[in-house]
């Protein structure tokens, strides 16, 4: 496949792209009932009276202290033993959430939504009206600023991955600019680890590899970051590179996905219950991350069992409620595969595939915060946490115990490869 180089691309198609991050979203939209803490070290968590709760986000207060999202309640006090705790309330992020996309569109219909305190921009036929990219960035942050009392980190660039590494580069509420004039000069100093997509495991690989910073990536042989890394591998040198080309999508006009699915053939058979759920717990976790991704939910679930022989077996189940949550996937997989294992035979090939899919925000008024019991929102707000820590370092940042240090073959980052 032919990459053009940055030299024979012809600069003038360039886009102007945005990446909008609001800083602090869950925690800044909580102080805004609670303006006594605004001076406080203070941080949302699933349960303020749980010594094993999550820190879902916190203030600039909290964070200067060391405070870090997705630690346990008691590792966060250990640092900051003043650190104030409130319960979170997805009704209120999911209103502002709203609010805030609301004012992006008042300068494009190309908003693709990230998560739900992240979008990107396409602002380049805005320009003629609302002036330059960064021109545009300020506006927006001083209107959420003016209108809904947020703030957020606006990355301006010629492509998506620039402009959502020129959010993170500043914050809080900034705007930088990451231009074929000055990537190399911001970026390429910068530890490869910082690179979208390039997870732990992989920066360990680079290191290695003697590529210690995004320059020596982007500067290195490609042909054997490929060898290396495969397809994964091509795609992070390119980004390092600025040769980034994915459009923003309009949110309205997302790709009508059928099914969504993981599987594995495993490094030794599975042949324990114990075998059985790891590779479970595994699968399901990139399955339901794919779909909060892709902003969809399951209303079924399929899984393909393949033996030592090559014998395949399918079953699928419907589901009581559509979900995109690790915990309700992993339970309706495992159910699948114990029952059809029937007399405990080995499995050579995985596969737990969520299908019947719908729009995530079709049942979300009946079901997301209403009828769901405490522990599926505690699940939601967790799983949700693990995608931005995966979003912003990597796959292999993060994991289930349940899936560590396995000897059967299962490697999160090499199974998104795959997709």
């Amino acid at each position: 496949m032919f990459f053009p180089s940055l030299t024979l691309y012809n600069q003038s198609m360039d886009k102007t792209i945005l990446h909008c991050d609001m800083n602090g979203f869950f925690a800044s939209v909580e102080l805004l009932d609670l303006p006594e803490l605004r001076d406080q070290p203070m941080a949302v968590c699933g349960n303020p009276k749980n010594r094993q709760g999550i820190i879902v986000a916190k203030n600039e207060i909290a964070k200067k202290a060391g405070v870090k999202t997705a630690e346990t309640v008691w590792q966060a006090r250990k640092k900051c033993p003043g650190l104030k705790l409130v319960p979170p309330h997805h009704e209120k992020y999911n209103f502002y959430c709203k609010l805030i996309n609301d004012i992006y569109y008042r300068y494009t219909d190309l908003v693709e939504p990230f998560s739900i305190d992240e979008s990107w921009l396409d602002v380049s036929s805005s320009e003629k009206l609302f002036g330059s990219g960064c021109e545009i960035a300020d506006h927006i942050r001083n209107t959420i600023k003016k209108e809904l009392n947020l703030t957020l980190s606006v990355g301006v660039s010629f492509n998506k991955i620039f402009a959502k590494m020129g959010s993170e580069y500043k914050k809080p509420d900034a705007t930088t600019l990451i231009s074929r004039d000055n990537y190399k000069e911001i970026l390429w100093p910068l530890p490869v680890g910082e690179l979208f997509f390039v997870g732990g495991v992989m920066e360990e690989k680079f290191h290695k590899l003697r590529i210690e910073t995004i320059g020596d990536l982007a500067s290195y042989d490609r042909r054997i970051i490929i060898s290396q890394f495969g397809k994964h591998g091509a795609m992070v040198h390119d980004y390092a590179n600025g040769l980034d080309r994915e459009p923003v999508a309009l949110a309205t006009e997302r790709k009508k996905i059928k099914s969504v699915g993981n599987g594995i053939t495993f490094k030794r058979d599975l042949v324990t219950d114990q075998d059985v759920l790891t590779a479970v717990v595994a699968l399901s976790d990139t399955v339901s991350s794919r779909l909060r991704q892709y902003r969809m939910k399951a209303s079924g679930v399929r899984v393909e069992i393949k033996d030592p022989s090559f014998q395949t077996i399918h079953r699928q189940k419907q589901l009581d409620m559509p979900t995109n949550l690790a915990v309700e996937i992993t339970k309706a997989a495992f159910d699948l595969t114990s029952n059809a294992r029937g007399q405990k035979q080995a499995i050579r090939l995985l596969t737990v595939t969520g299908i019947n899919l719908c729009d995530e925000d079709d049942d979300q008024q009946m079901n997301l915060f209403q009828s769901l019991d405490d522990n599926l929102i505690g699940a939601e707000r967790l799983e949700r946490t693990l995608d931005k820590i995966r979003n912003k370092y990597g796959v292999g940042a993060i994991n289930y115990g349940q899936v560590l240090q396995n000897d059967i073959g299962i490697d999160l980052e090499e199974i998104r490869q795959e997709e």
